[in-house]
């Protein structure tokens, strides 16, 4: 995750400085969109198991310790010192295949066991959740798993005064199906035929053909707006003038928008998931994941009576528990552990 280690960057340059860090991150080199656009997933393959490899190979002896990160690139570790390479596990999704819980093809399933078996030689391997370490410990040995919460950007505060502006609410992240927009669109599409002039906006995605013609049949695809590439001042604009912010998800590996738009004051409504439910704890509204009357109904009740969610302090209290220094020492204290 590029925010991960932008934010590790930042936090080690400004409070760690004895710590001198080299990013490494090699251009991609295109071979296949040199010839049809549809080869970007080809150039994807041999750069991150070809290219990738070949450069980090040669970083062996210049670096105390080694960060891999995103578990995706985990197979890298095999190229470095291990006792000296740790790597950052996001979430589980890459390895469902290899935990019986989704079919692939065999090609997948052998490359998803080479990045697995990286992230399993590696000195330690990072993580922000407790659910996450609970189903990491099936595939890596415990002790060598250290639990490293997300934080928030400075940009991510609280407005003075209530926000003005026609209503919406808000949902930042992918449109890949885990994040469930169905649900999205039919909380909204409910919403709105009580109220009007209710907007629905979208930040980081793509809509597919399928959720497209999903929001037309329910007649919505108009109220939606959808966009990307925002920097963090104007997504902290959005969080802040939102009338409430959606998380829908059923498998989240943090849910960092959760603490974003709680770190903006912002009423969140999330999927009763056990990881969403250790991040927003007391200040979030909870519903099951992908009951369309349970999160409409909750969706209005919070939408049309700001006392029915939790209180402002109780949102900012919450997201205050997480920052990105503390992201940071944590993870300098484990490469200092390795190297006694």
């Amino acid at each position: 995750m590029e925010l991960c280690a932008e934010a590790l960057l930042d936090r080690l340059a400004v409070e760690h400085r004895m710590v001198m860090v080299d990013r490494v991150r090699p251009p991609m080199r295109r071979r296949a969109t040199r010839i049809t656009p549809k080869g970007f997933n080809v150039d994807r393959f041999l750069n991150r198991f070809f290219d990738y490899p070949r450069v980090v190979r040669r970083l062996g002896g210049r670096y105390d310790a080694f960060h891999v990160v995103d578990h995706s690139y985990a197979h890298l570790v095999h190229e470095l010192p291990r006792e000296r390479t740790g790597v950052f596990c996001h979430d589980l999704d890459t390895f469902r295949c290899l935990l019986g819980e989704e079919q692939r093809p065999r090609w997948f399933r052998a490359m998803t066991r080479r990045i697995l078996s990286g992230m399993q030689e590696a000195a330690v391997v990072f993580c922000s959740t407790g659910p996450v370490r609970e189903r990491l410990i099936q595939l890596i040995d415990p002790g060598r798993i250290v639990q490293v919460p997300y934080g928030t950007a400075p940009e991510f505060t609280p407005a003075d005064g209530t926000p003005g502006g026609p209503p919406f609410l808000l949902h930042v992240g992918s449109c890949i199906e885990r994040k469930r927009i169905d649900v999205l669109f039919e909380t909204f599409a409910a919403l709105r035929r009580e109220r009007p002039d209710l907007g629905l906006t979208q930040v980081g995605g793509t809509f597919t053909k399928d959720q497209e013609e999903h929001a037309r049949r329910l007649g919505i695809a108009d109220a939606v707006t959808q966009t990307r590439g925002l920097d963090r001042a104007r997504l902290a604009a959005l969080y802040r003038s939102a009338a409430l912010v959606l998380q829908p998800s059923e498998r989240e590996g943090f849910g960092l928008p959760v603490i974003e738009a709680l770190a903006c004051g912002a009423v969140v409504l999330a999927s009763d998931i056990p990881v969403l439910r250790e991040v927003g704890g007391d200040a979030v509204v909870f519903a099951p994941v992908g009951d369309i009357a349970s999160w409409s109904s909750a969706a209005r009740r919070l939408t049309l009576d700001r006392e029915a969610a939790p209180s402002r302090e109780t949102r900012l209290a919450r997201a205050r528990l997480y920052s990105w220094s503390a992201h940071a020492r944590s993870i300098v204290e484990a490469y200092e552990k390795l190297s006694r």
